[in-house]
């Protein structure tokens, strides 16, 4: 048999996962076992994974492969078309920043108790199970990749099982997932019973009426969504990706997160095939909301990790906002517009796994030296960690999409396709857009200030606390891991009509058009609509900034006196400044909390004048808790007690029971 050396390429990063897995085996007794064998195997898996996507990208390939695994009668079915390739490229880049990086990560684990083995052996099937959920073409494969990346991602949520709250988080995880893959199946079944088989070929072809495929779009977004975290479906994400070891975060907030991503896309805009303009509504509000609300959490948080997980959460209302608008304006007769959207979602969705998973990596390089996760004992890391202060800026620029790095252009893009609201009929719709806008630029301002109170606190100022003072370079593996995704944030953002090139493929396959027009400029302009309308040049933009830069420094230095005194400024007979003295992370998102109080549930206890020992406490609570998650558990608890009485002990109660189901089961089939 034949195989395309593309496809080749894929199934050998399927089967480089499996083999770390494998070799992470021995580390239970040998844990070097994992840094020299398991984790570099995983990077060459995501190095393979990488090539495949980028081949199918640029030849705009669209291969086949039938396996005989599986049932008897239901061989497996793979498929490596552009869509699958762009995600499999995504995958591939940060798994390859993992495998550089864990080796030297992992080292601080092995004096622990928990299990290597189990760390090593999880991450290469959560990275196999992601794989080949890209690359499955039929739904039942789909659904056992999807449950192998779900149930190994619990083990790896799971790895500090001593803490009784990572517990806990891995088991809200584990019963979320199984929730969203029960609704998944479940749209699977919507269209198998229509198309008469699961292979996707033929799913494409199901013929579905409107209410139909309507209740196919319910389910798959509230599987999809409650995947990638999507509000008020977003609980469990902020309790799962920080208790994970720092380069199982990256992953499963940049990785994972988008093949939630792109099992929506596979199933709304590729196998149903048909567009409602209600779907792009309820898309929009949802991915608005999702924004809004996780922005202002993750403004909230002081645990560095837990902020970057809501962070996550808000760039996913994004990545939805922009397929809202793609939905939309394919429903109303605009391809061209569609795909501009389409495009934003895409190149959003790359961009927030580079510069996510850079942050979550920077979090365990501070993790790591400090063993700090609390930002209010942090400050002035930049001395003494210069280069992970260096990449943790470029990927804080990078999502407060400031130019010229890569979050700038997909905002940018998703903007534009926004601003062309106009050319829609419908006077509800052409309002109801710019709210939207309205929405992401807020979220966006947001997001700076938020950044801006990480960087701030974190790594400049004086330490707050011993082990910050201690910290020191982390080592060689994990600032290069970092400054790899740091080189593509830089590159996305310099070079996007190369990019959109590459995501042409993409947009031609799914949504029937590209972006010819974004090039009409030349490779320095990138032109979404056309030159009158908008344009923009990232060379040119760093070019300005370098000589503004550099016109800066000369005049500096042309106004320099040569002789400098150097002393203690005057502190108006005050002590000096002490740590205690700084901006604390609570302190500086204050404004916004007293702006939003209504969206938390804040618990802010002041010390009184009596006390002896005045201490200041502050929790902050989501309010989905008790408004959704709270009396959905005491209804299942409810429930569960009332089928308890079922058991009575008494046989014939039993046979009894066993009797009347057989009667209803006749009933219903007769």
């Amino acid at each position: 048999m034949n195989i395309h050396p593309a496809l080749s390429l894929a199934l050998l990063a399927l089967t480089l996962a499996l083999a770390s897995a494998l070799v992470a085996l021995p580390a239970a007794r040998w844990p070097r076992a994992l840094r020299w064998a398991s984790l570099p195997l995983l990077g060459l898996s995501g190095v393979a994974a990488s090539g495949a996507g980028l081949w199918a990208l640029v030849e705009g390939l669209d291969l086949g492969l039938v396996l005989p695994l599986g049932l008897p009668w239901l061989p497996w079915h793979l498929q490596l078309d552009a869509l699958a390739g762009f995600f499999l490229a995504l995958i591939g880049i940060l798994v390859t920043a993992a495998g550089i990086y864990g080796p030297a990560y992992v080292r601080g684990l092995e004096s622990g108790r928990e299990s290597l083995a189990a760390l090593g052996g999880f991450s290469g099937l959560f990275v196999a199970g992601m794989l080949l959920v890209v690359l499955a073409a039929d739904a039942f494969v789909f659904m056992v990749a999807w449950e192998l990346m779900s149930l190994a991602s619990y083990f790896l949520v799971a790895f500090h099982h001593d803490n009784p709250a990572n517990r806990r988080a891995a088991f809200l995880y584990l019963l979320m997932a199984h929730v969203g893959g029960l609704a998944i199946l479940l749209g699977f079944g919507v269209l198998a019973a229509f198309a008469g088989g699961f292979e996707f070929e033929l799913l494409r072809g199901a013929a579905l009426s409107t209410p139909w495929a309507s209740l196919c779009f319910a389910l798959v977004l509230l599987g999809f969504g409650m995947k990638a975290g999507l509000v008020p479906l977003h609980a469990w994400l902020p309790e799962a990706h920080p208790v994970a070891p720092s380069h199982i975060s990256a992953l499963m907030s940049g990785a994972m997160l988008k093949v939630a991503v792109y099992g929506f896309v596979r199933v709304v805009f590729d196998l149903i095939g048909q567009f409602h303009w209600q779907w792009g509504v309820v898309m929009l509000a949802v991915g608005s909301l999702s924004a809004l609300t996780g922005v202002l959490f993750a403004m909230m948080q002081s645990d560095l990790k837990r902020l970057l997980a809501y962070s996550s959460v808000e760039n996913l209302g994004i990545i939805f906002i922009a397929l809202g608008l793609a939905v939309l304006f394919m429903a109303t007769g605009h391809p061209t517009l569609a795909a501009l959207a389409f495009v934003a979602a895409l190149y959003h969705a790359i961009n927030h796994a580079l510069f996510k998973g850079l942050l979550f990596l920077g979090a365990g390089a501070v993790l790591h030296s400090t063993h700090e996760r609390d930002l209010e004992q942090m400050g002035g890391l930049l001395r003494r960690m210069p280069w992970t202060g260096l990449f943790f800026l470029v990927g804080c620029v990078a999502i407060s999409a400031l130019p010229p790095l890569n979050g700038f252009v997909s905002e940018w893009l998703t903007f534009q396709a926004a601003l062309q609201a106009w050319q829609l009929d419908s006077g509800v719709l052409r309002s109801l857009i710019p709210i939207v806008s309205a929405v992401l630029a807020l979220t966006g301002a947001l997001v700076a200030a938020t950044f801006v109170k990480v960087y701030g606190v974190a790594f400049l100022g004086q330490a707050r606390s011993r082990h910050v003072r201690r910290a020191r370079t982390v080592p060689l593996g994990m600032r290069w891991g970092q400054g790899l995704l740091a080189l593509f944030c830089v590159l996305l953002g310099v070079l996007p009509t190369q990019v959109i090139a590459l995501l042409d493929p993409v947009a031609v396959a799914v949504v029937g058009t590209g972006l010819p027009q974004a090039a009409a400029g030349g490779w320095l302009w990138l032109t979404p609509v056309s030159a009158e309308t908008a344009s923009y040049s990232a060379p040119l933009s760093i070019l300005l900034l370098a000589l503004i830069a550099g016109a800066a420094i000369l005049w500096a230095r042309r106004g320099r006196v040569r002789r400098v005194r150097r002393c203690d400024p005057w502190d108006c007979g005050l002590t000096p400044p002490t740590p205690r003295m700084q901006y604390s992370a609570a302190a500086f998102a204050q404004p916004i909390r007293r702006v939003f109080a209504l969206a938390f549930a804040i618990d802010e206890r002041k010390p009184a004048a009596t006390d002896t020992r005045p201490r200041y406490r502050l929790r902050i609570a989501d309010r989905a808790w008790s408004l959704l998650y709270v009396p959905l558990a005491q209804a299942v608890e409810s429930a569960a007690r009332r089928v308890v009485l079922l058991q009575s002990g008494n046989v014939r109660v039993y046979l009894g029971w066993t009797l009347a189901t057989l009667l209803v089961l006749l009933w219903i089939i007769s």
